[in-house]
């Protein structure tokens, strides 16, 4: 049961089959100097394209040979960057209005797309807006009404589903999910499959910050995201003592990810019997690395040849400062000494001799 479940798991997380398009809109009010509107378009996590409001569209490397081949989806995203920020203008606006507010910054977000099984070719859309950086409504796409996501956006609720603002978004995305986006999608896995579809495999690294700290195993570097990180003991998956990180974006397009584990109760003599997993979406073969004290690398300070070095001069500096210290002490004891030459001339019982006697 515990393998199925697992099995079922990771499927969710990893399937091989599940695509996504998705709109990131943010508009704003209030900042000085800053863009009012920013757009991006992402294909399976791969940004695609950028919108603001002062640039205009900036579609990325790995889309330019898609837009050379659908002109007409260009030339439809470029209208769209154009005419989003007047939309949403007035939503943030009316907003304001709601929530009497009058001045100050104000952020409207919005994340719309769907998901598409190329199996089942089952299409789910979505769209969820936000307010001031929390949850505000989403759209159930069974009755095309609007979700208040939080207490204070059920009074705007009613509004949207009623006000032409609302409508409009609804009547907008009826369409899009069920003719706009999916044909979209679909076009954009198969032209592009050579950078959809590709396989990276990452770097597999065991961190330590101090020998009481967890062990955190990093996977960087890997494409496409759907994938699986874990610590196991004796080839079992481990549910305590392990902090699971999310999957992040690197800067060249690829993801990291890590995972932490808990060694405070465990004895250096247990350590073989741990190892980190790294499982890819379409690399049959694991990446395993073995829980051993010489692959963590740490931020312990530890003391290298220069420092022995340092040591080792310091110590004959001050060497040479205590020599250099005594002699000058002994120079200004022998300066108040007794000539040498009367020390010859003059028996040595003068030294207990009484004043005045010869």
């Amino acid at each position: 049961m515990r393998t199925l479940l697992l099995l079922l798991l990771f499927c969710h997380v990893s399937s091989p089959v599940l695509h996504s398009m998705k709109h990131f809109i943010t508009a704003s009010t209030g900042i000085p100097n800053s863009q009012e509107l920013v757009a991006t378009l992402e294909v399976d996590e791969l940004l695609m394209g950028l919108c603001d409001s002062n640039k205009g569209l900036d579609v990325k490397d790995v889309a330019k040979s898609f837009f050379t081949k659908y002109p007409e989806r260009l030339e439809w995203y470029k209208q769209g960057c154009l005419n989003v920020l007047p939309i949403f203008k007035p939503r943030i606006n009316r907003l304001m209005r709601l929530y009497n507010q009058s001045e100050g910054v104000h952020v409207l977000q919005e994340v719309n797309g769907c998901e598409w099984d190329d199996e089942t070719e089952e299409v789910k859309g979505f769209v969820q807006f936000g307010y001031d950086g929390k949850d505000f409504l989403e759209l159930d796409l069974k009755t095309f009404t609007w979700m208040a996501l939080r207490p204070e956006a059920v009074i705007a609720k009613p509004i949207w589903d009623a006000s032409k603002v609302g409508v409009g978004v609804v009547d907008y995305y009826k369409t899009a999910f069920t003719l706009i986006y999916p044909e979209l999608l679909k076009k954009y896995v198969e032209y592009g499959r050579s950078f959809l579809l590709r396989t990276e495999l990452p770097s597999v690294s065991l961190l330590q910050k101090t020998p009481s700290s967890p062990v955190s195993c990093l996977a960087t570097g890997f494409y496409p995201h759907r994938a699986s990180l874990v610590w196991r003991k004796d080839g079992e998956e481990l549910h305590e003592e392990v902090d699971h990180g999310e999957i992040l974006p690197n800067h060249d397009g690829t993801f990291q990810m890590s995972v932490d584990l808990n060694l405070s109760s465990v004895t250096p003599e247990d350590w073989t019997r741990y190892d980190c997993v790294f499982q890819l979406y379409g690399v049959n073969e694991d990446i395993i690395t073995k829980l051993e004290k010489d692959r963590i690398r740490t931020n312990e300070v530890k003391s290298s040849n220069m420092t022995v070095l340092v040591t080792a001069a310091v110590v004959v500096l001050a060497l040479i400062l205590i020599g250099a210290a005594g002699f000058i002490v002994y120079k200004k004891k022998k300066a108040i000494s007794p000539p040498s030459y009367y020390l010859d001339e003059q028996p040595l019982d003068f030294l207990w001799r009484e004043p005045g006697r010869c």
